[in-house]
């Protein structure tokens, strides 16, 4: 598993998802500290989350912390959910693109 640093276009998504969900303040240099990891998801772009930027076994999924929809460059629907593991820390972006094909852009709008 490769762990690198979120592009700004995840970021501005993740900072979206949390302003709606449910959840304890982050710590202010969450977005220096966060690592990603690719999902094996055909390219639709989700993304396996360590706040403190090193792998920590065994965390499960907990709960879905918010949700929203865009729609992609090619006109196909997208859906993207915020997860949270069992302890209440981040966990995924999970990205569904409704045709399953490969995300080609992040909007810079969100809604």
């Amino acid at each position: 598993m490769v762990l690198r640093s979120p592009s700004k276009d995840e970021v501005r998504l993740l900072e979206f998802l949390l302003s709606k969900a449910q959840i304890g303040v982050l710590s202010e240099d969450w977005r220096a500290k966060l690592r990603v990891s690719e999902m094996e998801d055909g390219g639709m772009g989700s993304l396996r989350l360590f706040p403190d930027g090193s792998q920590v076994e065994d965390r499960k999924f907990g709960r879905r912390a918010s949700e929203c929809q865009f729609t992609d460059e090619d006109g196909v629907e997208v859906l993207a959910s915020l997860n949270l593991d069992q302890d209440g820390n981040l966990y995924e972006l999970d990205i569904w693109k409704t045709d399953f094909g490969k995300l080609i852009r992040i909007p810079a709008q969100l809604a």
